[in-house]
């Protein structure tokens, strides 16, 4: 069985801190910032609620039961922990303002609601603010944390994939890599359940990208010869001919260097950059054709940054331990930049 790779710790300004969170879902506050505002107008009503201690799938399904529709029809924009208070927009059609207002969760809670001309979608949201409480930490501990909240927000924060994406001890992994080295593998992926199917080819792809990062985890702020780079104002990519030429923009956190999601449209680098990549694909005995074995595009393959960046950052005192607080990116783990931070960095067990 091949295992996920337990992320290494990259070097700090200052010692990590102890600290224990979501012991409480006050502890762990987060709060969506969408990509746009409604516009008043359309048959599709927006309703921003906030959620404690449920998942999104879960306020969904409540959602869509007191509303007499299929959760299917209830329209999101990305997926928020279960053991915090979370607040996001959902969608819903052709329902009646009211009807929403009236309802009664004791888990979740509408906070505002208002029209819009299409359907929420998985994506439409620019990223998340985080209030997480660390609790075991101390006064003493302040000043470390700020000093590497603030190594965090200049050079970015290692974009690891978490360990939710792989399964309860890797088993997505293993059951992923075993469709891809099936002789047949569309056959193979029929026996998975088909909530599954795109979760377990994923997490092969998570897997190759978190062991290249961690092959350049002291570098993930430094361009080599023919990287891929990442623009972080639109997502394009594009192929790093002098990384001398290009560096400055990487140090202002224009673009960045990226990591493979392997698959047949993945875009190739070039020198030490893909002799690393070539190395991991070769650990995990595959390659981009692999996936190119699956159903039509399905896991076409791309290039993902290999930080993020932290902003609005800071830290203080709290009740129960001290507070951090940041925003991220869409698509970014607020655990990736809790691991940076914390003696005790959160992964398997």
């Amino acid at each position: 069985m091949v295992k996920p790779l337990r992320p290494p710790a990259r070097a700090l300004p200052a010692p990590r801190v102890p600290g224990r969170y979501k012991v409480e879902p006050e502890d762990f506050v987060v709060d969506e910032i969408p990509a746009y505002a409604p516009t008043g107008n359309g048959t599709h009503l927006f309703v921003r609620i906030e959620k404690r201690g449920i998942s999104t799938h879960d306020a969904v399904l409540s959602l869509a039961k007191a509303l007499g529709k299929d959760q299917r029809d209830i329209g999101y924009a990305g997926l928020k922990d279960a053991q915090a208070i979370a607040t996001q927009w959902l969608s819903v059609e052709h329902v009646a303002e009211a009807d929403v207002r009236a309802l009664s969760d004791p888990a979740v809670r509408i906070l505002e609601v208002a029209r819009h001309d299409n359907k929420l979608k998985a994506g439409h949201l620019r990223g998340n603010r985080f209030a997480i409480v660390l609790r075991g930490a101390t006064a003493e501990h302040l000043e470390a944390l700020r000093a590497n909240l603030a190594d965090l927000a200049r050079r970015g924060s290692p974009n690891w994939f978490g360990e939710q994406r792989f399964g309860k001890r890797g088993a997505n992994l293993d059951k992923g890599l075993s469709v891809l080295h099936a002789r047949e593998p569309r056959h193979a992926l029929r026996a998975i359940p088909r909530h599954l199917q795109k979760l377990v080819l994923s997490a092969v792809q998570s897997e190759a990208f978190n062991r290249v990062l961690a092959r350049r985890i002291e570098t993930i702020d430094t361009l080599l010869d023919g990287d891929v780079a990442f623009l972080h104002r639109n997502g394009a990519s594009f192929l790093v001919e002098s990384a001398a030429a290009e560096q400055p923009r990487c140090g202002s956190f224009e673009i960045s260097p990226t990591g493979p999601l392997p698959g047949p449209r993945c875009l190739a680098p070039a020198g030490e950059p893909l002799r690393i990549e070539q190395e991991v694909l070769a650990e995990l005995g595959i390659t981009h054709e692999h996936f190119g074995r699956l159903p039509r595009d399905s896991h076409p393959g791309a290039r993902r940054p290999l930080r993020i960046p932290v902003t609005d950052a800071a830290a203080d005192e709290h009740a129960n331990g001290l507070c951090v607080v940041f925003a991220l990116p869409a698509g970014a783990y607020a655990t990736a930049v809790l691991r940076e931070l914390l003696e005790e960095a959160p992964w398997f067990g």
